[in-house]
């Protein structure tokens, strides 16, 4: 063990006349351990929630969406084509309106997306959220019987409708009568029930047939097409390439596009939090500042003793260093522990349960990423190096003659 390591730990850990330094040593450690311990807790929990939040949305919708100038009478050419876009991995047709539906006294107004069931899947994860019924529902129409609609689970729930019960859509795109415009209505039946794990998809989105759709909003061709890619950081490179390979009539929309100003928020909330607590740190570090600087007070007579037997300023300084980085070092590693473990069970057992209608998820995950960890250990660590360069200075400097002189 090295000279300023061994007076260091002395100065640390022995009995001392004045034991109220000692407890500031220690308060300072504590506030530095729950500094970074709240630091971590809240870093993983606004990354948790951002992962979550993404999964749900592009589990629940395409990552890209493509126009075409003039609209899309016949989508099967046009699948074909962009499946060949490098990076795509599923394409399928779609139409976008608004309906009311009602069930009896209830009645919720809702997004109608009319989908081809085979090709659906390979965009959204639909098919694998079927509770009740299935995809194929949708597929076939009979006229013995109305069209089907599938529905999410919290909006059969509002409904109090269950599989095979009738509801009427009712659809701005009117009909002209005598009267003026007449809203249309059609009698569909719930043939199956979905959970995609979002409320907003859960609550007001219902799936139909392409041709139900196109009667439905007025419409005879295909209003877009949907992508998904293998990577969904690439979908921006990928919206902008679709143009440059198939020509300007083709118009693309990344999901990162559509979600800007949700994952924008989420981003500015994530620093705000972050410097935030981060002040508990700071203060912490003032506690070792006052820490070291009570302790050079006290050892004075120890300094002016070791100065007058031959050691150098900068090991006196070395001391008091290492003083200040083992009470910061040692906070920073119980308090980044605790904060993982305490994020592990936090996650493993959800045991922070929110709103899902507000918030989007059932529960609060936490996730820890490598670097949001390391770069909170640095940071502290940092913190508490620069909190120990003034009282080390001052005890390097301090003058023997006169720290000895009322001895």
């Amino acid at each position: 063990m090295s000279f300023e390591l061994f007076v260091a730990l002395r100065y640390l850990f022995a009995r001392r006349k004045q034991a109220f330094i000692s407890l500031i040593s220690l308060i300072s450690m504590i506030g530095v351990c729950v500094g970074v311990m709240a630091l971590v807790i809240a870093l993983a929990l606004m990354t948790g929630l951002q992962g979550e939040l993404r999964d749900k949305i592009l589990s629940s919708q395409a990552h890209i969406y493509v126009w075409k100038t003039g609209g899309i009478p016949d989508y099967a050419p046009e699948v074909e084509k962009l499946r060949q876009v490098p990076g795509v991995v599923g394409a399928a047709p779609t139409i976008f309106g608004k309906a009311l539906i009602t069930a009896g006294e209830s009645q919720a107004f809702i997004t109608v997306k009319a989908i081809d069931p085979k090709l659906e899947p390979s965009v959204t994860a639909i098919g694998g959220a079927m509770k009740e019924g299935s995809l194929d529902a949708i597929a076939h129409e009979s006229e013995d019987e109305p069209p089907a609609i599938l529905i999410g689970q919290d909006l059969a729930h509002q409904l109090g409708v269950k599989l095979g019960d009738l509801v009427t859509l009712i659809t701005p795109q009117g009909t002209l009568s005598p009267m003026g415009m007449l809203p249309r209505t059609r009698r569909a039946r719930v043939g199956g029930v979905y959970n995609l794990g979002l409320y907003e998809f859960d609550s007001s989105y219902g799936f139909v047939s392409v041709p139900f759709g196109e009667r439905l909003t007025g419409m005879n061709m295909i209003e877009l097409i949907q992508l998904r890619v293998t990577d969904i950081y690439q979908a921006p490179r990928i919206a902008d390439d679709i143009p440059k390979r198939l020509g300007t009539a083709y118009v693309a929309q990344d999901w990162s596009d559509l979600n800007q100003s949700l994952f924008s928020a989420l981003g500015i909330e994530k620093m705000a939090i972050s410097i935030a607590i981060g002040l508990i740190v700071l203060v912490a570090a003032l506690n070792i500042v006052a820490s070291l600087i009570l302790l050079v007070m006290e050892k004075s007579r120890d300094i002016a003793i070791l100065k007058t037997m031959g050691t150098a300023p900068k090991r006196i300084m070395t001391i008091f260093m290492l003083q200040g980085l083992i009470i910061g070092v040692t906070g920073t590693v119980i308090g980044g522990l605790s904060g993982l473990v305490l994020c592990h069970f936090l996650d493993k057992y959800k045991l922070i349960k929110i709103s899902a209608d507000v918030y989007q998820v059932a529960y609060v995950p936490f996730v820890v990423l490598p670097f949001d960890f390391m770069a909170v250990i640095v940071s502290a660590v940092v913190i508490c190096f620069v909190a120990t360069i003034y009282p080390s200075r001052r005890a390097a400097a301090l003058d023997p003659v006169q720290a000895l002189r009322f001895e």
